[in-house]
């Protein structure tokens, strides 16, 4: 029997998965993902893309790329409206070049910048070249048909009695997922949430009633048709989700190619309506949370660890977070820079998160209202309704781990995400604009997928001590000095106080740009301050030099500059 050996198995090649294999490829891991449809998904599941993933993506250097086949709707847009027909929607939807309301409210928390939507099959036109580019082999038409582990390994059999033997696999084959249920990995949460329904993917030109308008989603109240219309590419591809009623004897077979125009033409009010159906997909909301996102060698991602309700766009968001802090993790302790341990902090950090974000999508079903409107009536709802405003979900999460030291668990506001990001350990790094050879970069940019010390014009001695503190572990550790008449400088002022330190203070950031370690000031002994923070955050046993344990080739153990 063939097999092929890999450092890492993925299973499912959907967007996390592909994400997954993007930044363990960005980390220098070769990964393999086998997905068992024969291509790329045409048929878009989730359309908005939250800041945090804007900001990972961008890491990757793939910000503008996604921009690129992103709708643009930075010319004035709606997020929601609602209307009895498209054709009665005219006076919902803003004048062209009004205000556009589908920004991410993230303000100037972040650098993530999206200029409209992106469906999900846009976004994967963009992942999956890079991935390949960067090294992991992508197989469509295979199957997982087995696996089982043992203490050095993953072996799993494939389609046509193929065994691939891996390091670990990571299970991101979605809400049915077949690893899980082979792993006897439970759920819990409410489940299966309302009537089932039909995702109908259609090509029409809807020019006539948009006249150049946008908006990223449309209730249609129409009692012969009622669902929600979504855009997809913004000018002749839609979604039109529609649901049914099983106790009234409808399935999903009933939503035939005709049956499907004839509700897209009473949803749009045009009964002679030109509509090419392209495919149709059922679907229902859930809410599940794995019980466990670590079983062994194998790790669960995306909706095979949590499944979200779809209002606030917290589930493709929180997947993508998944594989950004996973995939660090993993090559780490594959090139012997870190110990074993630290992958326990994977399930640590992303199950409390993925709770906190399922939790909030379903405060918001029993009250729509509560996350699309802004202003003071508003805010005082969220706060009596328990809601957390939805930047504040998608960036203000924190981390509670072995990975942080001192971890500040709560964050200060739950409706100010700038408030939220104040350098805590455990949380974001701020996003401050500074400048570096006459460009503007974020501080977020400085991390560049590695530990990164981050100080002020009081910072030399964490130079020496950064030094000091990477010959001994045998890790590559950046020292950034953002301060007047640096390499680095802060035009705005912002740094150090956006950090919460003094200038001679500093941040250790992990190269998932989370605060790993903050020290306000400069303490006596920054080496072994330093050498005894990292040591933990790698979960190493008192090892001083990382040795890779197949023979890893390993970086050059100085302290690095930008």
């Amino acid at each position: 029997m063939p097999e092929t050996r890999v450092p890492v198995l993925i299973v499912g090649g959907g967007t996390v998965g592909l994400t997954t294999a993007l930044f363990l490829a960005h980390h220098g891991v070769p990964a393999l993902v086998v997905e068992s449809q024969a291509g790329p998904s045409i048929h878009p599941r989730a359309t908005g893309l939250g800041p945090r993933t804007m900001e990972i993506l961008r890491q990757a250097g793939l910000q503008e790329a996604v921009n690129a086949v992103a709708v643009d709707m930075t010319a004035g847009a709606l997020g929601k409206i609602s209307a009895t027909t498209l054709a009665s929607a005219s006076s919902s939807m803003p004048p062209r070049g009004g205000p556009t309301r589908t920004g991410s409210g993230a303000g100037q928390a972040s650098p993530g910048v999206i200029r409209g939507v992106c469906p999900q099959h846009r976004l994967d036109s963009v992942l999956l070249p890079a991935a390949r580019e960067r090294g992991a082999t992508v197989r469509y038409s295979a199957r997982l048909r087995s696996l089982r582990q043992d203490a050095d390994g993953v072996t799993a059999v494939l389609d046509g009695h193929e065994n691939v033997r891996a390091d670990y696999l990571v299970a991101a084959d979605g809400v049915r997922s077949d690893v899980r249920t082979a792993l006897g990995v439970g759920t819990s949460g409410p489940g299966a949430l309302g009537d089932p329904k039909v995702s109908i993917l259609f090509r029409a030109d809807l020019s006539p009633y948009t006249q150049g308008r946008s908006f990223a989603t449309c209730d249609i109240t129409n009692p012969d048709s009622p669902g929600m219309l979504i855009t997809v590419d913004g000018a002749k591809e839609w979604i039109f989700h529609v649901g049914y009623t099983p106790d009234a004897g409808r399935t999903a077979e009933d939503f035939t190619p005709e049956r499907c125009r004839d509700l897209i033409r009473a949803a749009v009010g045009d009964p002679s309506l030109d509509v090419e159906v392209l495919s149709t997909l059922p679907w229902r909301p859930r809410g599940l949370l794995a019980d466990r996102f670590r079983a062994g060698r194998v790790f669960l991602v995306g909706d095979a660890a949590h499944v979200v309700p779809p209002l606030g766009a917290f589930g493709l968001n929180t997947g993508i977070a998944d594989a950004h802090n996973l995939a660090w993790k993993l090559a780490a302790v594959l090139a012997g820079h870190a110990g074993p341990a630290l992958l326990d902090s994977y399930e640590a950090e992303r199950r409390p998160t993925a709770a906190f974000a399922l939790e909030q999508a379903l405060r918001r079903l029993a009250d729509p209202w509560l996350h699309w409107e802004d202003g003071p009536r508003a805010v005082a709802a969220r706060e009596a309704a328990g809601v957390v405003n939805a930047p504040v979900v998608h960036l203000g999460y924190r981390y509670d781990s072995v990975a942080v030291i001192d971890p500040r668990p709560e964050p200060p506001s739950t409706e100010n995400v700038e408030l939220a990001l104040d350098g805590a350990p455990g949380s974001r790094l701020p996003h401050v604009w500074v400048e570096q050879d006459g460009r503007r970069i974020s501080t977020l940019d400085l991390v560049r997928s590695r530990f990164t010390l981050l100080t002020g014009s009081g910072g030399d001695p964490w130079t020496r001590a950064a030094r000091q503190a990477a010959d001994r572990l045998g890790v590559e550790l950046a020292v950034c000095t953002i301060a007047p008449g640096a390499a680095i400088t802060d035009p705005e002022g912002r740094w150090p106080g956006s950090a919460g330190i003094a200038e001679d203070g500093a941040l250790l950031v992990r190269p998932d740009q989370f605060v790993a370690w903050r020290a306000p000031a400069l303490p006596a002994a920054p080496a072994d301050d330093l050498t005894r923070v990292l040591t933990q955050v790698l979960a190493r046993d008192g090892r001083t030099v990382a040795g890779g344990p197949t023979g890893t080739a390993q970086p050059d153990p100085r302290a690095a500059r930008p």
